[in-house]
């Protein structure tokens, strides 16, 4: 199969989809790869490493998009690159389509085979290729929320660890999954006073049997969110319905009873946000302010750390890429259902039903997408 690589185009985003490792993988799995020219630069990668590895050196993204088979990417596909997909190709990277209405339509539209990262499933019933990155933007929403509370930034100036005497800061955690869980390590690692809502009980356990009695823990309720939030100096947010637009966990109307220069890190922006007031901003230009809270709302996080985010990445994309490109993609999906949770659109049709009910489409099996 040829493998097209192009270089992300997404404002500040410096990953690249596939490493020269991973290329030499594929490599010698029989494949030809096409690496557009200059697109690992991001991660450190010259197009003389690629080479080294077995790839083909592309002056330009639209020789790749017109021949390759299958596109490896990490961020969705931009509106120059939804044009240049065409019927019966395979786009393999993250989507992220219900909250992305033109971004559905245009997939839609191209006829293409869409398999996102972020709704592919494990044996353990986790989302393993969001797993890396959830890590790194749990990870970062921390060190990013104690940058924009320094005074210089519009914040508190507020130090999260505080020092002795001085309280620390009181940090708010929605949400205890993989982005919870990373924040809250962090959080904690800087001395700051934490607590995680949560609406799984098991998975409240599980936090306390980590991080021991250090980190607060509460049930997910209105009232719980609306109390702690009010009291926070930093608000992560990091709930993911996997697929689906994020809950409005935070309104417009909590904000007022905010602290003024407190600050809110929307890790669930990829999927739409979980408050209100957010809305996607780049690395370029990251916050803005709404009723005195600072909001950071960055769709590609982990792009700020291109090249750790990376290679986590490709440790966890590339055998599913070998299956798809060994196998083709009907094969392969059908030999792994797991895999085949990963198919959002496909022959003009809404394959995952989530997006389809969040977005107002029909619904079509990924199985009968095989069968076509």
């Amino acid at each position: 199969m040829l493998i097209g690589v192009p270089k992300e185009i997404k404002n500040h985003e410096y990953r690249v989809g596939m490493t020269p490792i991973s290329v030499r993988e594929a490599v010698r799995h029989g494949h030809k790869v096409w690496v557009e020219a200059n697109a690992g630069a991001g991660i450190g990668a010259a197009d003389a490493d690629y080479a080294q590895a077995g790839a083909t050196i592309i002056a330009s993204a639209e020789e790749i998009f017109a021949k390759a088979e299958m596109i490896v990417k990490v961020k969705e596909p931009q509106a120059v690159e939804r044009k240049m997909l065409r019927e019966g190709q395979i786009l393999y990277t993250y989507l992220h389509l219900a909250p992305d209405p033109e971004q559905t339509r245009d997939l839609i539209k191209s006829g293409a085979v869409c398999i996102a990262y972020e709704t592919v499933t494990s044996a353990r019933g986790g989302l393993p290729l969001l797993a890396p990155m959830s890590q790194v933007a749990g990870r970062m929403s921390v060190q990013s929320g104690a940058h924009c509370l320094e005074k210089a930034q519009g914040g508190r100036g507020v130090l999260l660890g505080g020092v002795p005497g001085v309280a620390p800061a009181k940090v708010v955690i929605l949400g205890g999954g993989v982005v919870g869980t990373n924040a809250a390590a962090m959080a904690l690692g800087l001395g700051a006073d934490v607590t995680v809502i949560e609406k799984s009980t098991d998975r409240m356990e599980e936090l306390v049997g980590r991080f021991g009695t250090q980190l607060k823990t509460l049930y997910s309720t209105l009232g719980a969110v609306e109390d702690e939030c009010a009291l926070a100096d930093l608000v992560i947010g990091g709930v993911l319905i996997p697929g689906a637009a994020a809950p409005k966990l935070v309104t417009r109307a909590m904000l007022k009873d905010w602290k003024p220069g407190s600050v809110l890190v929307d890790v669930a922006i990829d999927q739409g946000g979980c408050a209100e007031t957010s809305k996607a901003t780049t690395h370029s230009d990251p916050t803005y302010v709404v009723d005195g809270v600072i909001h950071y709302c960055v769709a590609n996080m982990p792009g700020g750390v291109a090249r750790t985010s990376t290679f986590a990445l490709n440790n966890v994309t590339l055998p599913f890429a070998l299956a798809i490109a060994n196998k083709g993609w009907k094969k392969a999906l059908a030999d792994d259902p797991h895999l085949r949770n990963g198919l959002n659109v496909a022959g003009g049709k809404v394959t995952y039903r989530a997006v389809a009910q969040d977005l107002g489409y029909d619904y079509y099996a990924a199985d009968k997408a095989l069968a076509a």
